[in-house]
């Protein structure tokens, strides 16, 4: 087991109705309001006017940046960070999935230069100073709303990489399931694969950690008993804060604990499809997932053979595969490039091009230019 450091200073406010303290603890941390959300699906579910009656009841004044993406550009960081900067913002609260969160994370850190933000990516400038955080959770997928971690894609360069460091944890997360019941059915899909995918990378990390792997086991099984009866039963408050609280275990800490870190790879190929088609995230991890084991399961056997053996029973590597892949299906979400509708034939080179730009690789399963086009292969094959 690695040496490690367990430190995660986020508060997690879980449950029904927890939204009714946010007024009190957004004015812990001030009274001018940085409120950035999506493109208005909390206005039509009605979650808009619950935050602003309690933003309202403590005297808040509210400075609102809307229209952030499902893959966060870095644009609209930019755009929401100098309101923040002109308003001297004392907090930002981020109200939607992970998209929203993660824009805000840098937007936290960026109300404190007067560089692009594009610049912390490119380790041009490291955060000495970061404004408040509070995260209102609409959707169970990326586990951001208790870590230090956010990406956030360049439109202009094609890049889409990760960055994180302490300063950017979230001071507080309120986690209603309530606030899922909108999330249509596709996205709850893509929302269980993502939180699948995550225990994955830190699975396949470099480290014996036979704990973490016990956690990432219970993890998993989580998605697989009430993954499926959820997409049957959308409303159902129970289902709905199961799979939410396995997606913010997925990826707070708990299930990397003794381990150098996590793989990642997968999470760049998926960036790759990301960028250049906008792939929903959860939709990409469900496709390049399955292709990196199929190119893993003579490199590292053992490591699928054991993870299958837990999950689904299984004796071999193949078996393993098919059942994750099977079950990806099961719950609606792609497993083949064609299923979004991406011609191999005409777009392999592009695929493969961004790969290269975005470094893609693994921080334990390294892969090379010829892995790019076998995965890509993998992608679509039969």
């Amino acid at each position: 087991m690695e040496n490690f450091i367990a430190y995660n200073p986020t508060s997690l406010h879980f449950g029904k109705n927890v939204l009714n303290n946010l007024g009190t603890t957004v004015a812990l941390f001030g009274k001018k309001v940085l409120l950035v959300y999506g493109k208005g699906s909390i206005k039509k579910s009605g979650l808009y006017e619950k935050v602003m009656f309690q933003l309202n009841e403590v005297g808040a004044k509210v400075f609102e940046y809307s229209g952030i993406k499902s893959n966060p550009i870095i644009d609209d960081v930019n755009a929401a960070a100098e309101i923040g900067r002109k308003n001297n913002v004392d907090v930002v609260l981020a109200v939607g999935g992970g998209s929203v969160i993660d824009s805000a994370k840098i937007i936290s850190i960026a109300l404190h230069v007067k560089n692009d933000a594009w610049d912390f990516f490119e380790y041009k400038i490291k955060p000495e100073k970061a404004s408040p955080l509070i995260a209102v959770l609409t959707l169970a997928a990326t586990g951001t709303e208790m870590n230090p971690y956010a990406v956030v894609q360049n439109p202009k360069t094609g890049q889409k990489p990760g960055y994180g460091g302490p300063l950017m944890y979230p001071k507080h997360s309120f986690l209603d399931p309530q606030n899922t019941f909108s999330v249509p059915k596709d996205y709850t899909a893509f929302g269980i694969v993502d939180l699948i995918a995550h225990s994955l990378e830190a699975y396949f990390g470099k480290g014996d950690a036979t704990l973490s792997d016990k956690f990432v086991f219970a993890t998993i099984k989580e998605a697989l008993e009430f993954g499926p009866l959820l997409m049957e039963d959308l409303n159902n408050y129970d289902l709905r804060a199961k799979i939410m609280y396995a997606a913010t275990a997925a990826l707070n800490g708990l299930n990397s604990y003794g381990r150098v870190s996590g793989d990642w790879g997968v999470h760049g190929i998926g960036h790759s499809l990301s960028v250049l088609y906008d792939t929903p995230h959860g939709a990409s991890l469900s496709i390049a997932y399955p292709a990196w084991l199929k190119l893993q399961k003579d490199r590292i056997p053992e490591r699928i053979e054991k993870l299958g053996f837990e999950l689904f029973n299984s004796e071999s590597v193949d078996d393993t595969i098919y059942k994750l892949e099977y079950f990806f299906k099961l719950i609606g979400s792609p497993t083949r490039l064609s299923d979004i509708g991406i011609n191999i034939e005409t777009e392999k080179e592009l695929i493969y091009e961004n790969m290269k730009i975005n470094k893609v690789n693994g921080a334990n399963q390294k892969l090379t230019g010829p892995d790019f086009l076998t995965l890509i292969d993998l992608m679509d094959a039969e």
